[in-house]
Formats: C-alpha cells, structure tokens, sequence
C-alpha cells in the first residue's frame, strides 16, 4: 500500500497544478504537445515513484514517419500510466467516456484529442469514436487502443473487439501489437494495491491491415502475435487452437 501512496502523492502533487497551468496556456497558444509532455513526465514519475520498473523492447518496429495505432493487452489499471508515456511522439487513447469527465484531467484528455468509447453504445456513438480516432491519425497522432475493451480478469489475453480493426482497415494506420506483462501482479483487478516490481513491453512489428482479405484475419493476426509473445501463465486459454 505505501507504494500506492507514493504513486498517488506525485500525481496529486503535480496533476492538478500541471492543469490549472497547462491548460490555459495550451488554450493561449493553441498547442497541447508542451502540455503532453508534461503530463507524460508526471504520468512515468508517478509509476517509478511506486517502484515500478519498466523493460520496453521493439522501438524499432514503429515505421518512421507513419501515424501507428498501438495494441496492447490489457490487464491492469497501470497499464496506461507505464506504456503511454514510453511511446514514440504523441499518442491519443481510446478509453471509457466517463473518465472524460474528471475535473481538469479530463479537460486535458480532450485538448489531447483522447477518444471517448461508450461500453456497449449504439451504433451512431461507435461511429463517432471511430470518426473521432480517425480525425487523430490524420492529424499525426498515433493511437493506443486495448482491443479486449476493458482489463483481463486473470491475466490472460481474451477475446477482441472488432471495433479497432475496422479503424485500422478504414484509415490504412499500420497496426503496432504490444505484449505487456508484469503489472498484472503489482496491481490486480478489483484492488488498488500496488506492488513494486517490473514491467515487459514488448513492441512487435508492424502489421499491415491492406494484408489481410477480412476484418476477422486481421484481428486474428493480431491476437496471435500478442499471444506468441506473452509469458506462459498470460497466453489465452485458446491459444493451442489459435496455433493450430
């Protein structure tokens, strides 16, 4: 739990000041890269102040000069405090549309061009997340999506969501899979303990989606190389059939 502490007094020390100061200014001037890299500094402070060490492999499978959607396992509440700020140049996030509403931080999610996703929304709101996603690709950004849509309960990889792969066919971003694995001990699901200890990102190489004929192929492509490269006790409970 004091690692919980130390994380949360960094954030709370230098959050809240880092907005109030931060987001006008980035009003003022029209750009949020300065405040970005703020809040990625303050983000990665917070997670090495908790005793989280952090091992990221794979940087040179990001193709230059391309806007990337990044997919990563998902099996933590760190999970987005320990990749984010270690991605190359500027990263929108799709994520839960009620964090869109926390004060401060949230206006600053939307400086940033962060996609809200309602769970299980109609298909006009899925559109317009997807419309959204799109819009931050073209405008240079990269994305970071956790396709399985919310955090593994035991972690191991599950199931998909087709919804970043039609992004990924519609706007032609190379896909960039991310095997993560280590936060899922220092913070599990339903707890807010958390436990130093170190953190694998894995970057693996760049996938297509004009490659493959279907929605379903590419997902699959994906899912597999993730798979392939998490420890053991985090592949899917399927993965012999997926091998197969």
């Amino acid at each position: 739990m004091f690692a919980t502490l130390k994380l949360v007094f960094v954030y709370l020390a230098l959050g809240p000041a880092a907005g109030l100061i931060g987001i006008p200014y980035t009003l003022m001037v029209g750009d949020v890269s300065r405040m970005y890299r703020v809040a990625m500094w303050i983000a990665h402070a917070g997670v090495r102040a908790a005793g989280i060490r952090i091992e990221m492999t794979g940087l040179e499978n990001v193709p230059a000069g391309r806007s990337c959607i990044f997919m990563c396992n998902h099996v933590s509440n760190l999970d987005p405090p320990v990749v984010l700020p270690l991605l190359p140049g500027r990263s929108s996030v799709l994520l839960k549309k009620e964090l869109m509403s926390i004060p401060i931080l949230g206006k600053a999610m939307q400086l940033g061009k962060f996609v809200p996703v309602e769970r299980g929304s109609r298909r006009d709101a899925a559109k317009e997340s997807v419309s959204a996603a799109a819009d931050a690709l073209q405008s240079g950004l990269h994305i970071l999506v956790y396709p399985e849509g919310t955090r593994s309960p035991d972690g191991r990889l599950s199931t998909f969501k087709k919804g970043p792969f039609f992004l990924a066919q519609q706007t032609g971003a190379p896909i960039v899979p991310i095997a993560l694995s280590g936060t899922q001990l220092m913070m599990r699901k339903g707890s807010n303990a958390i436990e130093p200890g170190l953190a694998r990102i894995q970057l693996l190489p760049a996938i297509e989606s004009s490659a493959y004929a279907t929605r379903e192929e590419l997902m699959r492509a994906v899912r597999n190389a993730i798979a392939q490269a998490l420890p053991e006790e985090m592949k899917p409970a399927d993965y012999l059939t997926m091998a197969l």
